[in-house]
């Protein structure tokens, strides 16, 4: 049997919480990378989850016909991400390893346009020690990006570059 590998799966706009949820009642293993934004109104304020890369949601399957037609007879999928010859591109483990983490620490982060030439970093100490992505400035800060190459995204998290190693 072959192991299991992360896929890319494009879902209907809107839909990323309720195909997360059909697929985990599927006993299929799958990753919805989230962050939290205080949303204002005039009269109270909420914490709100929203998909880091809206219509996009990770699966963990071995890729055989039968795993990925049970994925798209998901109510809510629309395809897999895949290559130039149509086949489901895996998405490495270094990619969604370091997301993982970065979600479960709850620190604050925002999507980021996806970054391929940069300063590769990793991050020597903290809750996100080990951690690599690409070192940029904005707005006279230092931010990790994270990029899933497969869906042209990527994650950004202020940092401070002093805790940062080249790689």
């Amino acid at each position: 049997m072959p192991e299991c590998r992360w896929y890319a799966v494009h879902v209907r706009s809107k839909h990323e919480f309720q195909v997360r949820e059909r697929l985990r009642q599927a006993d299929i293993e799958v990753f919805l990378p989230v962050a939290n934004r205080l949303r204002r109104w005039k009269d109270r304020k909420k914490l709100i989850s929203f998909p880091l890369f809206p219509g996009y949601l990770f699966v963990r399957i071995n890729g055989s016909p039968q795993e990925r037609l049970a994925v798209l007879k998901t109510k809510g999928v629309v395809r897999f991400l895949c290559t130039d010859s149509g086949e489901p591109e895996p998405v490495p483990d270094d990619q969604i390893t370091p997301l993982k983490r970065l979600i479960e620490t709850g620190m604050p982060l925002d999507p980021h346009p996806y970054l391929k030439e940069g300063c590769r970093v990793r991050i020597r100490t903290g809750p996100l020690s080990g951690v690599e992505g690409i070192l940029v400035q904005r707005l006279g800060l230092h931010m990790l990006v994270l990029s899933v190459d497969i869906l042209h995204q990527g994650a950004s998290l202020r940092i401070e570059s002093s805790d940062v190693e080249t790689v």
